[in-house]
This record gives structure tokens, C-alpha cells and sequence, in this order.
């Protein structure tokens, strides 16, 4: 396993997550996998969790198809803290879990505002493909599809992929109090991106997290509408 800068415990909030059959691969989206992904990550909020597992058992119950792997991004906590982790959901295992820029227009430490426009240089929230690899300006990267109609649906057109950058490290904490911030882009510390895009890439499934009380009231993932299916349209280039 990757970097462990700090750890610490909380106390597991159990819920009841949709059950369904594993399509694909051995895991199923149930209070098993809760328990078995919190108890792996202690610092990863366990209402966060279920919320995204609450999303990825919707989405592969309208079509999306079943994940191996499962990335979930913390937006409610800074910069200057490790909020990304990604799992593997057969075996519950903690992957990686390390530092994640959002959009300059999104905050400073502590990111706040975010949106599904073009050029707004900011973060956006809610679930997410991870779909195909390429090189490009910034290397090695991962193309990200948004599953969510009105709230990130355009993140191909905006080029919200990821991405790794030199402003996200452990110096840029010691020297500034925070890492440095992207276009909007998910960008992440370059001695890790090759382990993240080559374990998210082909159809993995990627949660950002953020208490935004319109998209927790709104989304049809979270509040699992039949027949909602992800849109995964349309062409971006690389912009951040």
C-alpha cells in the first residue's frame, strides 16, 4: 500500500445499502462491504462510503457494469489531507489513498463551490466513469465521464480528467498549508498516477463527495430512480 500520512478512527455508522447479485466480479454493494472498506479506511467518513456505494449500486442496477474498483474523493475535507481512495471491491482492499487537487475556482484550502460549466475552473461533484487512458500534456491521464445529468455530464466536453501534477505533494503542504489547485481536474501527486489510471481506467467507478444539500436531495443516484442510465457522450480535450 501507498503512503500512510496519518490515520485515525470513528465510529461506523451502519446503513442499509441495495443489495445486488456481484455481475462480473465477487462483491456485492451490502453492509458486509460497508463494514469490510471502512475498517480498511478509518479516515474515510463512513457516511461517505456508504453514499458511494449507495451510487455505484444504483448505477449497475440501471446498466452501468459492475465495477472491480471503486475511487472515492472527500471534497468536504482540505487539500492538505489525504481524501482519495480507491478500493478494490472483491477483495476489500485499500489500494491507495493520498492527496487530490480540486479547481482554483472551487477554494482555496477547502473547496466549496462547484459546477458542471465550461470554463468555470471548478471542481464538480457525484459519480462519475473513469473510462479510457491516452497521453497528453500532462502524461499520463484518465478521461472521466460524468454520470449525472445537470451536475456532471459535461465533464468530457470540460476535460475533467486525471491527471498527476507537481503541485500535489507532501512539500506543497509543508511550504503553503495546502497543495495546489487544477482547472477543475481531480490531479493527483505524479508518483502515483500510473497506479491510479492503470486501476480506474476501462469502466472503473469514481465518487467525489461534498455536502451539497441540492445534489444529496436531487441526485438520481443517490435517491435510486429506474431507468437511470449514464451518459457518457461526447469528446474533450485536455485542458488541465
Amino acid at each position: 500500500m501507498l503512503k500512510n500520512r496519518r490515520a485515525g478512527r470513528f465510529g461506523l455508522v451502519l446503513a442499509t445499502v441495495l443489495f445486488l447479485p456481484a455481475q462480473g466480479a465477487a462483491a456485492s454493494f451490502d453492509n458486509s462491504l460497508l463494514t469490510r472498506l471502512s475498517s480498511v479506511a478509518p479516515k474515510l467518513s463512513a457516511e461517505v462510503l456508504q453514499r458511494a456505494l449507495q451510487a455505484s449500486s444504483c448505477a449497475v442496477s440501471n446498466g452501468v457494469e459492475m465495477p472491480e474498483r471503486l475511487a472515492v474523493i472527500d471534497f468536504s475535507l482540505p487539500s492538505s489531507e489525504e481524501r482519495l481512495w480507491i478500493f478494490d471491491l472483491a477483495s476489500g482492499e485499500l489500494l491507495l489513498k493520498d492527496l487530490v487537487a480540486h479547481g482554483k475556482n472551487s477554494g482555496s484550502l477547502e473547496s466549496t463551490a462547484f459546477s458542471n460549466i465550461e470554463g468555470s475552473h471548478q471542481s464538480s461533484i457525484g459519480l462519475f466513469k473513469a473510462s479510457e487512458s491516452y497521453r497528453g500534456k500532462h502524461g499520463y491521464s484518465l478521461r472521466l465521464d460524468g454520470l449525472e445529468p445537470g451536475i456532471n455530464d459535461l465533464a468530457r466536453q470540460r476535460a475533467i480528467v486525471i491527471h498527476g501534477a507537481d503541485y500535489v505533494n507532501d512539500n506543497w503542504v509543508r511550504d503553503y498549508g495546502r497543495i495546489g489547485r487544477s482547472h477543475g481536474c481531480p490531479a493527483v501527486d505524479q508518483q502515483v498516477i500510473q497506479k491510479v489510471v492503470d486501476n480506474l481506467k476501462g469502466g472503473q467507478l469514481v465518487f467525489k463527495y461534498y455536502p451539497d444539500q441540492n445534489w444529496l436531495q436531487s441526485s438520481g443516484y443517490l435517491n435510486c430512480e429506474s431507468g437511470q442510465i449514464a451518459s457518457t457522450s461526447g469528446q474533450g480535450q485536455d485542458n488541465t
